[in-house]
C-alpha cells in the first residue's frame, strides 16, 4: 500500500558550514554597521556645533561692527554689544555661550591675514572699523565636543575641536558726497540773544531752524567753499585721481562706499564757483519726486513721503511764519569778512540796518531751536532730542517783528511732520506710481563738515579732515547754483545709517 506521506528532506552535506560561515561575516558586518551609526551620530555633534558657533560669532561681529565709531567709546561699545549677542545664543542643546573678550580683536581692513588686535591693544582707535570674533578663544567649554564612537578609532579623536571665524564691517555710510566747511572748529557753544536768558545751543557755527544755502559759506573768506567727497576712497587712503562724473548715483542713494568719515583724511575736490551743483541737482530733488531724466531711480533712491517745497520767496511757502514771505534762506553777509548769514552775526550786530524779519528765510520747518542747557559734552543727545525753545521766543532768537502765530500745535509735529494739522497743509505725498517706493525723512541729508581752521582746502583730490557730520534738511529742490537745506542739528558716525555686512 503506497502511502501518502513524503519521506524528511536530508540536508545537503555542508550546508550547517554554510550557516556557520554566514554568522562569521555578519558579526563583523553588524560591528561596522555599529560604528558607521556611530561615527554619523559623532560627526552630526561636531556639524551642529560648527553651525551653533557659526551663527553666534557672525552675530557678535556684526554686533560689534555697527558699534565702531573711530573713538574708545565705539571699541568698549563693541566689546559689551559682542559679549550681549553672544550670550544670546545657546549650544549644546541649552547651554548658555561664556563669552571671553579674548574672542574679539580690531582691524583696519577685513582682510583675515591682517593685523588684528584686542580691545585692549586698540590705542589708537580711529582706524579699527572692523570686528573679528574667533570663538577658539571661548576655549575648550565651548568648542570641545566629547565623541561617542570616534575615539575608538584613536585616542586622540576623544575629544574634537571645533571653532568658526567671522568678519564684519561697515561696506559704506549714509552721507551725500558733498561737503562744507564748518563754521567753527567748536563742537558746540552757547549763543546769547536777546534776552540773555535764552541761550542757544550752536553746533559747528549752525544754528537749528535755520536755512542755509550750503553754496553759499566760508568761514574763513568771502569766496564760497563747497567741496565733492571721492565716494570710494575710505579715510586715510590716497588716490591718484578722483572722477567726479561718478557722482551721481551716490547722491541719488544718499550713500558712500566708505565704513565711515572719520579716522583719517578724506579727498575732497573743490566744487566749481559759477553752477557748483549742474551736474547733482536732479539727483539731488529725486527727493522731491522729480525723477524727470531718469539719472535716478524710485527703487534705489525713493522720493521723501513729503514732498511739499517750503519756499518762503513765494506766498504760501511758509504759512507758518509772519512776515508770509521773504528770503529762500537767511540772507548771506560779508560783514565779518566771511560768507555767512545775517542769522550768524552776534547779537545785536551792526552794519545790518537792512535786516528785516523776511531776511531769515523759513525757521523751524524740521527742526526747532535748543536750549544750551540740555546738552553735556561726550553725552548723546536723548532719543526725544534736547529741550526746544517755544514759538513764542521768535523774537528774542531772531529779530522783532518775525513771528510764528500760526506754527502747528505742540510736541514733535514741525511743518514736515504729516501728523500736523496746519490748514493749508504743509505736506505733500509722492506721486502714485511712486509712492510705494517713499521713504521718510529723505530730504534730510548727511553733510560732512571739514575743518578748515587754517584755509579751506583748495584743488583737485586734497585731503580734508571732517569734524563732525551736519543733518541738512532740504527746504526747497535744489538749483544749479544753490542747495538750501534747514541745519537739523549733527550725527554721530555711530546714528548715521550704514551698511554693515559680513565679509569672507
Amino acid at each position: 500500500m503506497v502511502s501518502g506521506r513524503h519521506p524528511p528532506r536530508q540536508r545537503q552535506p555542508g550546508a550547517a558550514a554554510q550557516d556557520g560561515a554566514f554568522a562569521i561575516m555578519f558579526v563583523p558586518l553588524l560591528v561596522l554597521l555599529v560604528a558607521f551609526a556611530g561615527l554619523a551620530m559623532d560627526m552630526g555633534m561636531v556639524y551642529n556645533r560648527k553651525v551653533e558657533l557659526s551663527g553666534m560669532a557672525k552675530a557678535a561681529a556684526l554686533a560689534a561692527a555697527k558699534e565702531l565709531n573711530g573713538k574708545s567709546s565705539g571699541i568698549s561699545a563693541a566689546r559689551t554689544r559682542a559679549r550681549e549677542a553672544a550670550e544670546r545664543f545657546t549650544y549644546r542643546y541649552g547651554a548658555i555661550v561664556e563669552w571671553n573678550d579674548a574672542a574679539l580683536s580690531f582691524g583696519t581692513t577685513p582682510a583675515r591675514g591682517g593685523a588684528w588686535v584686542g580691545a585692549d591693544g586698540a590705542g589708537d582707535t580711529a582706524g579699527y572699523f572692523y570686528a573679528k570674533v574667533d570663538t577658539a578663544a571661548l576655549g575648550a567649554a565651548t568648542a570641545g565636543i566629547s565623541t561617542l564612537f570616534m575615539r575608538v578609532v584613536s585616542s586622540s579623536l576623544a575629544t574634537v575641536e571645533v571653532a568658526d571665524t567671522a568678519i564684519a564691517g561697515r561696506a559704506g555710510i549714509q552721507a551725500v558726497p558733498l561737503a562744507v566747511c564748518a563754521m567753527s572748529e567748536t563742537a558746540a557753544s552757547e549763543r546769547a540773544n536777546s534776552d540773555l536768558s535764552n541761550h542757544e545751543l550752536v553746533e559747528y557755527g549752525f544754528r537749528r531752524g535755520i536755512s542755509y544755502d550750503l553754496m553759499r559759506l566760508n568761514p574763513r573768506g568771502t569766496t564760497a567753499a563747497r567741496y565733492m567727497i571721492n565716494p570710494v576712497i575710505p579715510p586715510g587712503m590716497t588716490s591718484t585721481s578722483f572722477n567726479s562724473g561718478i557722482l551721481g548715483p551716490f547722491v541719488c542713494a544718499g550713500s558712500l562706499w566708505m565704513p565711515r568719515l572719520t579716522g583719517g583724511p578724506i579727498r575732497v575736490s573743490s566744487l566749481p564757483q559759477t553752477a557748483p551743483l549742474a551736474a547733482l541737482a536732479t539727483q539731488l530733488n529725486s527727493r522731491f519726486d522729480n525723477y524727470s531724466q531718469d539719472l535716478c531711480f524710485p527703487a534705489g533712491g525713493g522720493p521723501d513721503t513729503n514732498i511739499r517745497a517750503y519756499a518762503y520767496d513765494i506766498a504760501g511757502g511758509a504759512p507758518w511764519m509772519s512776515p508770509a514771505t521773504g528770503l529762500p534762506a537767511a540772507m548771506t553777509t560779508i560783514e565779518r569778512g566771511r560768507l555767512e548769514t545775517v542769522a550768524d552775526i552776534p547779537y545785536p550786530g551792526s552794519g545790518l540796518a537792512a535786516v528785516t524779519a523776511s531776511s531769515f528765510g523759513p525757521l523751524w520747518s524740521y527742526a526747532k531751536a535748543v536750549r544750551f542747557s540740555s546738552y553735556s559734552a561726550g553725552v548723546p543727545e536723548p532719543s526725544g532730542g534736547y529741550t526746544t525753545f517755544a514759538t513764542g521766543d521768535w523774537p528774542k532768537l531772531y529779530r522783532t517783528g518775525i513771528t510764528a502765530n500760526r506754527y502747528p500745535g505742540t510736541g514733535q509735529y514741525t511743518p514736515y511732520n504729516p501728523q500736523n494739522t496746519m490748514d493749508p497743509p504743509t505736506v505733500a505725498t509722492p506721486s502714485t506710481l511712486r509712492r510705494d517706493y517713499a521713504i521718510p525723512l529723505r530730504r534730510v541729508l548727511y553733510v560732512p563738515l571739514l575743518s578748515c581752521a587754517g584755509a579751506a582746502p583748495s584743488g583737485a583730490n586734497v585731503a580734508a579732515t571732517v569734524l563732525g557730520v551736519g543733518k541738512f534738511f532740504m527746504t526747497v529742490p535744489a538749483t544749479g547754483d544753490s542747495l538750501i537745506a534747514e541745519f537739523a542739528g549733527t550725527a554721530s558716525e555711530q546714528a548715521i545709517p550704514g551698511a554693515v555686512e559680513l565679509y569672507p
